[in-house]
């Protein structure tokens, strides 16, 4: 990724976003879940973080929340040093798109615009011009640069999830959150994914926090944050493969 080069200042230990006692509850009495359980956890930038755990065990909910997609029951959540409870609606849209960049497993391209418009709507909604050497290297990187023209049902499955994380560090977030960003993905495919993904923090100090049932995808990352019923169980710093495999089947994924 030598085309794209980062001017600014090294991240060093900044947090990029943060949860504090957090906690989710859905419906009451009987039927009550508590997706998130007294969670504190910060995400410090520049860092690659990924989150591992059963089915239900609060990993998408843990990221929706710092996300600001969703609310927290009690606790609370910043991004940088805006805690977000206390912004109206209005507020934490313009935040969003300012600060927060998104990769879903399901891409979520609008299917009438090409590539190029996709790659640029966040963008043209918040009335900005992109960058357009940062622009340039993004698409030569993601080894999509030939294929704007085209539209969604133009691409493969893996163009179109570059296209997706283009369109999410094109306006360089703050920090980006992916969520099963290779579920829909071969595993070549996804591997190439989460290859740039890690290179986008080490080169460029992308700050990424990704959800992710795969060990493989999850050993990108500097830390796996493993979760069992709305909890952080464990925490691995520079994780392999085997390593995360092991620890999931110890928590009973």
């Amino acid at each position: 990724m030598s085309d794209l080069t980062d001017t600014t200042t090294p991240a060093a230990t900044r947090t990029a976003a943060r949860m504090t006692d957090g906690t989710k509850v859905y419906g009451s009495g009987d039927t009550e879940v508590r997706a998130l359980d007294g969670v504190s956890v910060g995400f410090e930038a520049g860092r690659f973080t990924a989150i591992m755990g059963p089915s239900g065990s609060g990993k998408s909910t843990l990221m929706h929340c710092v996300a600001g997609l969703d609310n927290l029951t009690s606790g609370t959540v910043h991004l940088g040093e805006v805690e977000l409870g206390g912004l109206s609606d209005r507020e934490l849209t313009l935040l969003r798109r300012e600060q927060v960049g998104f990769v879903f497993q399901s891409f979520n391209l609008v299917p009438t615009l090409t590539a190029s418009e996709n790659l640029t709507l966040p963008l043209d909604l918040a009335g900005r011009k992109p960058d357009d050497e940062w622009m340039d290297g993004l698409v030569t990187s993601l080894g999509i640069a030939d294929r704007l023209g085209h539209r969604p049902d133009e691409l493969s499955g893996g163009q179109q999830q570059r296209v997706a994380i283009a369109r999410a560090l094109v306006s360089r977030p703050a920090i980006v959150f992916a969520d099963e960003p290779t579920g829909n993905l071969d595993s070549r495919t996804g591997g190439e994914v989460m290859d740039f993904l890690r290179q986008a923090v080490d080169d460029l100090g992308q700050t990424i926090v990704i959800v992710t049932h795969d060990a493989g995808s999850a050993a990108r990352a500097h830390r796996v944050l493993f979760l069992a019923d709305g909890r952080i169980v464990e925490e691995m710093r520079d994780p392999t493969a085997d390593a995360i495999l092991d620890r999931v089947k110890d928590i009973g994924s």
